[in-house]
């Protein structure tokens, strides 16, 4: 099972690739950061977006999708730009058949560091952990869509426990 994982953004998309081995053990295959910041208007930032994503949709073919969940900030600003992007992703994965699962930020730092209130070192160094990574994924939006796969891999395990 390959899970893609989404942390998003108009100007930075964090993205996390993790395949599940037969022992449901999560092993890293791709991360990067989607980064607009060179494209000038809204729109074109949005198409860059869904281009970019449908490409790796297409290279990596993963089986599942999760994104992190909107936490609503003061700046109003800033959360109508994230909320583009969510959206923009969201039709990109529907488009490719991809179910989508969403986790809040703080279900994604329980799952990860067993703390829902972990700050972000705290989260990026689990994911050092859990992947057995020499080093801290970079940038932070990367190893944030790579907490995201791995809180829906945890999810992924306690279902067929439960089943």
């Amino acid at each position: 099972m390959l899970i893609l994982g989404i942390d998003p953004g108009l100007t930075r998309t964090g993205i996390g690739l993790i395949r599940l081995d037969q022992r449901n053990e999560p092993e890293l295959v791709h991360y990067e950061v989607i980064d607009s910041t060179a494209v000038s208007s809204t729109s074109s930032r949005l198409i860059f977006l869904y281009d970019r994503l449908s490409a790796l949709i297409e290279t990596y073919q993963p089986t599942e999708s999760a994104m992190e969940k909107l936490f609503f900030q003061r700046n109003i600003t800033t959360a109508m730009s994230v909320s583009e992007a969510r959206g923009v992703a969201c039709f990109c994965l529907a488009q490719h058949g991809l179910p989508i699962s969403e986790y809040t930020p703080n279900e994604v730092k329980q799952s990860v560091s067993g703390n829902g209130r972990a700050d972000k070192k705290q989260v990026q160094s689990m994911v050092q952990l859990l992947l057995g990574l020499s080093e801290i994924p970079q940038p932070d939006d990367a190893a944030d869509a790579l907490a995201v796969a791995l809180c829906h891999s945890n999810h992924i395990n306690l279902r067929s426990l439960m089943e």
